[in-house]
C-alpha cells in the first residue's frame, strides 16, 4: 500500500467462464480471473456506476495492481480521490484479454480469439449480473492506456449502445507513425531467427530474461495477428505482416486491412462518427515526448473530431509514453462524474 493512502482499496476477483474465449486459435485461457474494484459503501444495497479499465500492450488487468514504491495502483488511486470527495463512487472492472502474443487489441481475429465479443457480449453482462451495477450504458464507462486507449476508443465506436464515456490515454493511432517506423527493426529481428515467426516465438518464450531488443518484433506479430490474420499457416503464423520481411517493402492490401482499424481512419465512418458525438464524455491525452509518435496521431484526431462536431477534451502533458499512470487521476473523476447516477 503506497504511503498517504487512507485505507485499503477493496478489490474482489470475478472469475469469468470466457465462453467466447473457447477454442481460440492459440490455446490461450478460457476461463479469466478479472480484478474488480468496489467502492468503499458498496455492500449490495444499491447499486453503482461502472468503468472498465483496458491495460495497454504486454499487462492485463492485474497490472492495474501492481505495487511500486511511491507509485499508488489505480485502485489505491481511486480509493483516495474517492475519500477527497474528487471522484463519484464507482466500480472498476479490469479485464484480461492477454494473448500469447502479449495481447488482442481487444478486437475479434481469427488469429487470437474473438476478445471483442468477450468482452462487450460476455464480460459486461456478466458483470453486471454478478454485481450491483447500474446496468445501462449511461452509466458505463471504458478507458485505457496505449493498446488500452485504442481499445477503449474503438470500442466506443463501436458499441455505443455499451459505454457512454471514454477516456484514451495516448492511444494507439496514426498507424503511419506508430507501427511503420519499426517494420525494418522488426524485420531484422525476424531475419536472426531465419524469417520464422515460429522459430522467434520458441526462442523469446523459452528466455528466462526476455531480451528487450526483440521486443519490437513480439509487438509487430501481435498487431498482425489483430489487424491482418488469415494466413494460411497454422498458428502461431496464423497471420500476415504488412511488410516483404526481406525488403521490407510495404504490401498494400495487408497495409490497407491495418488502416481500417485506425481510429483516425475510423472517423470517416459515419456510424463511429455518430457513436462520439453520442457521448456524455470524450477525453485523450497523451505526452509531448511520446516515443512512439503518438502525440501527432492524438493531434489529427482531434482536430478532425472538433471539424465533426465531436465535443471532446484533449491534453497534453510533458512525458514520454511510459510510467503515466498519474494521469488516470484526471480521467477517473471525469468519467465516474458522467456516469454517475
Amino acid at each position: 500500500m503506497s504511503a498517504g493512502s487512507a485505507r485499503r482499496p477493496r478489490i474482489t476477483t470475478a472469475v469469468v467462464p470466457g465462453r467466447t474465449l473457447a477454442g481460440n486459435p492459440l490455446g490461450d485461457p478460457e476461463e479469466r480471473s478479472v480484478p474488480v474494484y468496489l467502492p468503499p459503501s458498496y455492500d449490495g444495497s444499491r447499486r453503482f456506476p461502472v468503468i472498465y479499465l483496458l491495460s495497454g500492450f504486454a499487462s492485463t488487468g492485474a497490472s492495474f495492481m501492481n505495487y511500486r514504491f511511491g507509485t499508488p495502483t489505480v485502485p489505491e488511486m481511486a480509493e483516495r480521490l474517492i475519500a477527497e470527495g474528487r471522484m463519484p463512487e464507482c466500480m472498476i472492472v479490469m479485464p484480461d484479454c492477454m494473448t500469447r502474443f502479449g495481447g488482442s487489441q481487444y478486437v475479434d481475429s481469427a488469429a487470437t480469439g474473438r476478445y471483442e465479443s468477450y468482452l462487450v457480449g460476455e464480460l459486461v453482462p456478466f458483470i453486471d449480473s454478478t454485481f450491483a451495477t447500474l446496468p445501462r450504458r449511461e452509466h458505463r464507462a471504458i478507458a485505457g492506456k496505449s493498446s488500452g486507449g485504442f481499445g477503449a476508443l474503438r470500442l466506443a465506436m463501436k458499441h455505443p449502445r455499451c459505454f457512454s464515456a471514454v477516456a484514451c490515454h495516448s492511444g494507439d493511432m496514426h498507424f503511419e507513425l506508430c507501427y511503420k517506423p519499426n517494420f525494418p527493426l522488426a524485420a531484422r529481428i525476424l531475419e536472426r531467427h531465419g524469417g520464422s515467426i515460429s522459430a522467434f516465438l520458441e526462442a523469446y518464450e523459452s528466455a528466462l530474461k526476455k531480451p528487450g531488443n526483440e521486443f519490437a518484433l513480439l509487438d509487430i506479430i501481435a498487431m498482425a495477428a489483430a489487424y491482418s490474420p488469415g494466413g494460411d499457416k497454422p498458428a502461431p503464423e496464423n497471420m500476415r505482416l504488412p511488410f516483404d520481411p526481406h525488403t521490407c517493402e510495404i504490401i498494400e492490401d495487408v497495409w490497407q486491412e491495418w488502416l481500417a482499424f485506425d481510429p483516425i481512419r475510423m472517423l470517416e465512418c459515419d456510424d463511429c462518427r455518430r457513436s462520439l458525438q453520442e457521448l456524455s464524455l470524450l477525453h485523450l491525452d497523451c505526452g509531448s515526448y511520446d516515443e512512439y509518435n503518438l502525440q501527432f496521431g492524438h493531434r489529427i484526431f482531434s482536430a478532425k473530431a472538433k471539424r465533426c462536431g465531436i465535443a471532446h477534451s484533449y491534453e497534453e502533458f510533458p512525458d514520454s509514453h511510459g510510467d503515466t499512470s498519474y494521469r488516470y487521476e484526471v480521467s477517473l473523476p471525469r468519467l465516474s462524474g458522467a456516469i454517475s447516477a
